[in-house]
Parts: structure tokens; sequence; C-alpha cells
């Protein structure tokens, strides 16, 4: 179903990681570590600043891959793994893109099933990698069949 957009990017989308948005986001995941929220606890760390929680490029914008349309609603999260290559620091801008890295389908209980992987980047403006994630989003046959209508 999705199989022809394996390989496809989005563009890169440029998102700063503001410092309002990060305690926003670790007061709604329960973790308001100071390493996240306090400055001078962020100024005194070996990174001079503050640190974004590990989970917090899930609000990031990753641009549209043309090539896949999925649906608003009733699809499933899979799993999502995060790689960083070193912390995300409040204050700093970063490109976000994603990419279609596979697709493949399996009976399962309630019918066919589909899985889509996806793998999310971000870099730093000069282009260094930062992050990334990898994404498995479940279709279910139910949305499978209201997608070919």
């Amino acid at each position: 179903m999705f199989t022809h957009g394996i390989g496809k990017r989005s563009a890169k989308v440029k998102n700063t990681v503001e410092r309002g948005a990060v305690k926003k986001f670790a007061e709604s995941i329960g973790d308001l570590h100071p390493i996240f929220v306090c400055e001078e606890t962020g100024k005194q760390s070996r990174y001079h600043q503050n640190i974004a929680p590990p989970t917090f490029p899930r609000v990031f914008d990753y641009g549209t891959i043309e090539e896949l349309k999925l649906p608003n609603k009733g699809l499933i999260h899979g799993e999502q793994i995060y790689h960083y290559e070193r912390p995300l620091l409040v204050g700093e801008d970063i490109l976000c893109y994603s990419e279609v890295k596979d697709y493949y389908e399996r009976n399962g209980k309630s019918g066919e099933m589909g899985f889509l992987l996806l793998n999310r980047f971000g870099e730093d403006l000069e282009g260094r990698l930062i992050f990334t994630e990898e994404q498995v989003v479940i279709i279910t046959e139910a949305v499978r069949r209201e997608m070919r209508v």
C-alpha cells in the first residue's frame, strides 16, 4: 500500500528548541528535572545551558512527504526509538526531516495490518546530525479499507 514511498524524504524544516515549549513538555510528561527547566542548573551543567527531554523531538515539524497520505485518525503508534549524538540545547535551531524506511503487511487478529517504518532526523544548521528517531506506525485493516475508498 505504501511501498511506492520507500526512500522518499520530506524537505528540511527549521525548528527551535524553545524554553517555554521545553518547560510545558517537561510538565506534560511529569519530568521537571532541573536540567530541563531551571536556568541556573543549566548554566552550571556541562552543557552550560538547559537541555530538552529525550522525547521532545516528538513536537517538531518534520515536513511532508508528498507520496505519503496517511489518515488523521485510526493509526496505531507501534514503536518509537531515539538515538542521540548529543542533547538538544534550549534555544538552538535545528533542521528536521523524515524518510519512509520501509512498509510491509502482516495478517493479525483483526485482518491484514500495514506496518510503516519512518525515520526522522534532526541536524544542526551546519548539517551535523543531533538525533535520529525510528518510528513504527500500524495501519489496521479498517483504516486500510477506508483509504481504498
